[in-house]
């Protein structure tokens, strides 16, 4: 298990939880920000618009129709360490609007886990503290020990099968092509939050 122990970044993520939301906070916020044609972060474009929008629709069809095989339910509810699951994200992420209610469906099974969410443009700090290959990708799970206030985990920006497909298209063709971006949202479809429940079962049972 990889532990992070230094304690300005425990004083970082303190801060955060001051400004941070509960699940159903973020949803009315995107839900909100949907309807008033903008957005969360820093670049308030019509396009960052337009992709808050469509990942309120995703994000209602997910929050709807997930399903958490029985199995995989009945081990998470054992689990009975207690932990703060903070969440880095924006309304424009489309990652985000596939990932974000299933951790939400994780934390709901396990009542040890204290879900929060923050806004990344919002909370830089924070964001540079846990970048992914040197990047601010979102989002990002930290999961913290509520006993010590200790990092013990971290996940994102995306599950590992999602992962490896990005990683081998970046060594392929140099960056994410407009082809593959529309293959990785059907990708998220067909798997319905499987892969990335895995990866939560992990992060619990490490």
């Amino acid at each position: 298990m990889e532990i992070f122990q230094d304690i300005d970044i425990q004083q970082t993520i303190e801060e955060s939880l001051k400004n941070s939301l509960s699940y159903s906070e973020y949803r009315q916020l995107v839900e909100d920000l949907s309807f008033q044609n903008s957005t969360t972060g820093n670049e308030k474009s019509e396009a960052m618009a337009e992709y808050t929008k469509l990942n309120d629709k995703r994000m209602k069809r997910w929050d709807k129709t997930l399903k958490i095989p029985q199995e995989t339910e009945q081990i998470l509810k054992k689990v009975n360490k207690r932990m703060i699951w903070i969440v880095l994200t924006e309304s424009w992420c489309g990652d985000a609007a596939h990932i974000v209610p299933v951790i939400n469906k994780v934390a709901v099974i396990n009542k040890n886990i204290d879900l929060r969410f923050v806004l990344r443009d919002e909370n830089e700090d924070l964001m540079n503290a846990f970048l992914t290959d040197g990047g601010q990708a979102i989002p990002k799970l930290i999961s913290v020990d509520k006993e010590t206030g200790k990092v013990t985990n971290t996940f994102g920006p995306r599950p590992f099968q999602a992962t490896k497909m990005v990683n081998d298209h970046k060594q392929k063709n140099g960056h994410l092509t407009p082809e593959f971006k529309q293959d990785l949202q059907l990708w998220y479809n067909k798997d319905k939050g499987q892969n990335t429940i895995e990866d939560l079962k992990k992060i619990l049972l490490d």
